[in-house]
Parts: structure tokens; C-alpha cells; sequence
């Protein structure tokens, strides 16, 4: 099973970076598998150590992808050194113990050292797995077929108009700008 999370990690010298990686379940904790190159996996080469926040906001799901500022408010996190969301429906910090190297994802697994809840779910909406859906494929233009994003969308939209609250409305509008965005740039 992979969890969507938003993963908080820093580098040598302690500044927080915030990306959204989906984390593998694994007995004991998660496998995490950044991409090369990217900040999270440099940090968690260098640390060995990050934090799993656990959010409803998709808007930060959203704004990641994106590289749209977002204002996040971040507390320390409790046994390892990093932050945490403060408003993170839970977390898990975890301790990377083994590493396999890869040329494109390298592995790592990560023992959980320290969980906690912070705030009650409210329940699943529709349009907040849509979001994070059209999330991942504005995070992969550049590897898919114009008719299959077209395609996706249409199909993810009707979730977001039928379920949506303001915050799904918000991120959906950055997502479809981004689409847009992405081929005007191509265009030119």
C-alpha cells in the first residue's frame, strides 16, 4: 500500500525542505524512492532521517507539484531533527536503515521512531483524491500524451465539481493553470 504524504526532511546544514512523495507501507515503517536528482533525496542521503505528515489540504499537495508559495507553518518534530506540519492530521518521523542505490530511485527504508495525532479526519471526499490524482499527472507532462491528461481530467472533474469544497476548488484551479501553462510554454 502507498500512502500520499507530504514529506518534511532538511539538509546538513537544518533547513526544512516540504515535498509530496507517496510512501510505501513496509513492516516497521515506509520505503521512500525520491527521484534523481531532488532536494528530498539528497537530504535524506545526508540526514538519514525525515518526518511523514499525514494532511487533508491537497492545496499543498497541489502547490508542491506546482512550485506555487504556499504559507506552511512547521513545529520541530519530537525525536528527529526536522520540522513537522503543524496542522497535519498526524505524522511519523522515521530513521532510514538500509539504503539501495539506484541510478534513477534509490530506496529507502525508514523505521518509524516516533508517531502522533494531532486532529481528527473528518471523513473521504471524492474531490480530494481527485485533486491529488491531477496532482500526479501535472507532476508527469513532460511523459504523457496530451489525449491521456485531457482525458484524466475530464474524468477527475467530475468529482470536483460534484464534492468539492473551497479548498479542492482552489488546488483543481492551480492544477488546470499549470496544465494550460505547461503547453503554452511548449507551444512557444
Amino acid at each position: 500500500m502507498i500512502r500520499e504524504t507530504i514529506v518534511t526532511t532538511r539538509s546538513p546544514d537544518g533547513e526544512p525542505h516540504i515535498a509530496p512523495m507517496g510512501a510505501t507501507v513496509i513492516e516497521g515503517g515506509y520505503l521512500l524512492q525520491p527521484f534523481r536528482p531532488s532536494r528530498t533525496l539528497d537530504n535524506l542521503m545526508a540526514t538519514r532521517e525525515a518526518v511523514l505528515n499525514f494532511t487533508d489540504d491537497v492545496r499543498l499537495f497541489a502547490a508542491c507539484v506546482i512550485g506555487r508559495r504556499f504559507p506552511v507553518d512547521v513545529r520541530k518534530a519530537t525525536r528527529v531533527k526536522g520540522v513537522r506540519l503543524s496542522d497535519a492530521l498526524s505524522h511519523d518521523e522515521v530513521s532510514v536503515d538500509i539504503i539501495e542505490d539506484d541510478p534513477q530511485r534509490p530506496k529507502f527504508h525508514c523505521r518509524v521512531v516516533y508517531s502522533d495525532g494531532h486532529r481528527r479526519f473528518l471523513g473521504m471526499n471524492r474531490a480530494k483524491a481527485a485533486v491529488l490524482e491531477a496532482a500526479v499527472l501535472v507532476s508527469r507532462l513532460s511523459m504523457l500524451a496530451d489525449e491521456k491528461v485531457d482525458r484524466e481530467m475530464e474524468y477527475l472533474a467530475i468529482a470536483v465539481e460534484k464534492t468539492a469544497g473551497p479548498e479542492e476548488f482552489e488546488a483543481w484551479g492551480w492544477l488546470t493553470e499549470a496544465i494550460a501553462e505547461h503547453r503554452r510554454k511548449r507551444a512557444s
